[in-house]
């Protein structure tokens, strides 16, 4: 059986955009349940979105938020291929691994795994992302949605898993470095109550 939190998410459009303040759209649910969120505070879903929240929750619809951003049609980032430099930038910021390039070389946008976050195109250094419509059906489509949750998933366990990563191997060196300075101050000790005893005595 589902949660609440699961059957909030569900309603969600998985944009994964941060605009409602949460990290994504699961941590957004959640804030709902909690009572630190309201049900307005998701400019992709819209009005719709907040309708079928309320409803749901048993609650009555109110506007969307405009702190949190204005409503308006769905769109897909596409690169400007001529234009980009490489700097992987766009897919570091991209929250369901939809752009694919590697560093120096020209990047893409996955266009049937682009949610029109937007998260792009601040990244991009040189303005060679633009936004285009996206197709009603792919923006209504609860399998894209879907699968944008489980992409949006995959790529945080990733991250999670090279931060632990490089905490151990931070912890690893650190502990080197002070093993190396505890042995260099042990053989300096040696050193000097060598060089003492070697002394001659008054």
């Amino acid at each position: 059986m589902s949660s609440l939190a699961d059957r909030i998410d569900a309603l969600l459009p998985q944009t994964q955009c941060e605009q409602c303040g949460y990290h994504g759209c699961r941590p957004y649910a959640e804030a709902i349940i909690n009572g630190d969120a309201d049900i307005n505070q998701c400019p992709p879903g819209g009005s719709i979105g907040i309708e079928k929240l309320a409803a749901l929750l048993g609650r009555t619809p109110i506007p969307l938020n405009p702190d949190n951003g204005i409503e308006k049609p769905r769109a897909l980032a596409r690169i400007i291929e001529a234009d980009c430099i490489g700097c992987t930038k766009c897919i570091q910021a991209c929250p369901v691994d939809a752009i694919v390039g590697a560093n120096k070389l020209m990047h893409t946008v996955i266009a049937d795994d682009c949610t029109g976050c937007e998260r792009c195109i601040p990244a991009c250094p040189v303005d060679c992302i633009v936004l285009e419509p996206m197709p009603i059906a792919q923006a209504d489509d609860p399998v894209h949605a879907d699968v944008a949750r489980a992409h949006f998933q995959r790529r945080e366990a990733r991250l999670a898993a090279q931060h632990s990563q490089r905490e151990v191997e931070l912890a690893s060196r650190k502990a080197q470095v002070h093993a190396s300075g505890t042995s260099q101050s042990v053989l300096d000790a040696l050193a000097r109550a060598k060089a003492k005893k070697q002394e001659p005595k008054a």
